[in-house]
């Protein structure tokens, strides 16, 4: 696939789904950046899930795409969990059971394996022949809710599809996993953080460690002064019936909104976590700080676009989100078991994409790809702790620039 570049720039068209105020947005889905010749690995449902009640909303069965490992990678396990928004109300959650996030029917029956799930020594140097494995998203609430909406035929039951995934690849070879890590994007980046725990406790003597991409999702003011992802995930908690599946430790000392967010779950994961974000996630950007409710008469459009429209004064706000990113990960980052790569970027899951995971060109923090950086960390060949320079300082990004048809 040929890629088109201006000024190190990659301008990507991302298929946009509008629903009442709020945009299911997943950058991982765009191809813009693939390999060469990518690896196609077919979809497998998961035929018990359907007596446990684990299904999409739809109420289809789950499923997965898995490629084996080989060689030295036998017996190592990566767990991709797939992104792609949630849902929090009714109406969402009807339009989103109409769509491949809501229904395996509507899934595509084979996708690219790329970045982190590429089977290639050049592309994914430190997992390129372990038993790569996408589990396919489709309850919307990153695999953590639990219950069912008799009169729209709605089934939360995010938990279970964890479940029954995770069941069925012990079946099929990973209780042999002699080292495994549970990565995810966005929404399955935060999924990644809620279930790091019980990853581990699935696998005793394992090496066990997690990865969590775009998932830093933060409980942020936005530019009217209003707390729109607050709101958003309150209606996604209380709809799909999370609060039951967030840790109790959590919820002894907060409400169970505040529990759904990464930077207050990040003092209860016991387990080694490497988090890897842009400090100026554009999802968060268009979807939290600056959307059309709180923007209104357009003020943020250009700079929503391409960053390189933005005024002195939304740099300055932007750089304000950015130091409550870095604060939320103050402790987190005492502990030398986990790993940080907190580039300052306009982006938004860097791990799928080649471009942004291992290239010639992909971004750096103290002269290391993304790729290399959580190699080392995983492997424990050298501790991770790479904080970049506030923008505009850093020239390896691979900044996401938005068509002017990008609602």
């Amino acid at each position: 696939m040929k890629i088109s570049w201006l000024l190190g720039v990659v301008t990507l068209v991302l298929i946009m789904s509008w629903v009442h105020g709020f945009e299911e947005w997943d950058v991982s889905e765009v191809n813009a950046a693939s390999s060469v010749n990518p690896l196609l690995v077919g979809l497998t449902l998961i035929p018990s899930a359907a007596d446990k009640g684990a299904v999409c909303l739809d109420g289809t069965l789950p499923g997965y795409h898995l490629h084996r490992g080989s060689g030295s990678g036998v017996n190592s396990w990566l767990i991709q969990l797939e992104g792609g928004g949630w849902c929090n109300d009714i109406s969402t959650c009807v339009f989103r059971k109409k769509t491949r996030r809501g229904s395996s029917n509507l899934m595509e029956k084979v996708v690219e394996f790329t970045g982190i799930l590429s089977n290639k020594p050049e592309e994914n140097p430190g997992f390129y022949n372990w038993n790569r494995v996408k589990v396919r998203y489709c309850d919307g609430a990153s695999f953590s809710g639990e219950g069912y909406n008799q009169a729209a035929g709605l089934f939360f039951r995010g938990q279970r599809i964890w479940t029954a995934a995770m069941e069925d690849l012990m079946s099929i070879g990973m209780h042999n996993a002699d080292q495994a890590l549970l990565s995810g994007c966005s929404a399955g980046g935060l999924a990644s953080m809620l279930h790091c725990d019980e990853f581990r406790s699935l696998l005793p003597g394992t090496k066990v460690k997690c990865l969590a991409d775009a998932g830093l999702f933060l409980d942020a003011v936005d530019v009217a002064g209003g707390h729109t992802l607050r709101s958003f995930f309150e209606g996604v908690v209380n709809l799909q019936g999370v609060s039951v599946n967030l840790p109790a430790a959590c919820m002894n000392n907060m409400d169970a909104t505040s529990c759904f967010f990464p930077q207050n779950l990040l003092a209860y994961i016991q387990t080694s976590l490497f988090l890897l974000n842009a400090a100026y996630d554009v999802w968060q950007l268009q979807e939290s700080l600056a959307t059309k409710r709180a923007d209104p008469h357009g003020y943020w459009q250009e700079c929503k676009l391409n960053n390189a429209n933005c005024n002195s004064s939304q740099i300055q706000f932007l750089n304000g989100f950015r130091n409550q990113m870095l604060n939320s990960v103050k402790e987190f980052s005492l502990s030398k078991e986990n790993g940080l790569f907190i580039n300052s970027c306009f982006a938004h899951c860097q791990t799928e994409r080649q471009d942004t995971w291992f290239a010639k060109d992909s971004p750096r923090l103290a002269n290391k790809e993304i790729a290399t950086s959580v190699g080392e960390w995983y492997f424990d060949q050298a501790g991770v702790q790479a904080i970049d320079c506030p923008y505009p300082c850093d020239k390896t990004c691979h900044n996401l620039v938005f068509s002017r048809n990008h609602h």
